[in-house]
């Protein structure tokens, strides 16, 4: 909590001295930060692991039953979910990722590059080194980042409101032991299941607009008492009971 409390200070101690001496920052890196600092002004047509970068923290603004694809190329969707990104914090929506946009960011990430408001701990309860799933464990690890900042961007269009994880990446072992479908993208870090509040069928129906491929929930079988979200390579709502 200091740490975050430590940097969003330091943002605005930032922005207080470019308004003092009359100057408005337009490239450049915002400051350093402990998990990934941008060093430049990124737009349309720019590529680079800077703009793969950015694509992670703003795959959660797509638009309704979009995705964006991690490529590190700066095209249409990825200046779309920027816009989206601006307008969700209140800043200048231009689709430009400069410095204010790349403030906001290092307020909502931790040094390990994980939004905030979740952990790479809380997805994991299964094993802890992320192995024994479907894919590789460094691919498991990652996939589970972009979900996480999926949810982040979730979190912020539900109003700020806590989201409760049960359920995150699990290995072979852990998903025969909970009785998981073979094919669940629990295996593949990016599945997630929520409970608590909100409903579970505004949290289906709300999934739909942040990039999730795979959302199962109230209606669809043993999803009564959760919301699943996933990032499967084809579109799979079944949310019967929510009008999904």
């Amino acid at each position: 909590m200091l740490q975050r409390l430590g940097r969003a200070l330091t943002a605005c101690a930032l922005a207080a001295v470019a308004t003092l001496v009359g100057v408005t920052a337009t490239g450049g890196a915002a400051y350093a930060d402990g998990c990934y600092t941008w060093g430049r002004t990124l737009s349309s047509g720019m590529s680079g692991e800077d703009v793969r970068q950015l694509q992670i923290r703003v795959s959660g603004y797509p638009g309704y039953g979009a995705r964006i694809t991690i490529d590190g190329a700066f095209g249409p969707a990825t200046r779309s979910a920027v816009i989206r990104f601006q307008q969700a914090y209140g800043l200048g929506a231009d689709g430009i990722a400069g410095p204010q946009t790349f403030n906001r960011i290092y307020a909502l990430q931790d040094d390990d590059c994980t939004p905030v408001n979740f952990s790479y701990a809380e997805w994991n309860r299964c094993n802890g080194d992320w192995s024994g799933g479907a894919v590789s464990a460094s691919t498991a690890r990652f996939n589970a980042l972009v979900s996480m900042w999926k949810l982040q961007a979730m979190r912020r269009a539900l109003g700020d409101v806590p989201l409760y994880i049960s359920s995150g990446f699990r290995s072979y072992s852990c998903n025969n032991a909970v009785g998981g479908a073979s094919s669940s993208r629990h295996l593949y870090g990016d599945g997630v299941d929520l409970v608590g509040s909100p409903s579970f069928c505004r949290l289906a129906q709300q999934a739909r607009n942040h990039g999730f491929s795979n959302i199962l929930g109230p209606g669809y079988p043993a999803h009564d008492d959760h919301t699943h979200l996933g990032n499967s390579p084809g579109q799979s709502w079944s949310a019967p009971t929510c009008g999904i």
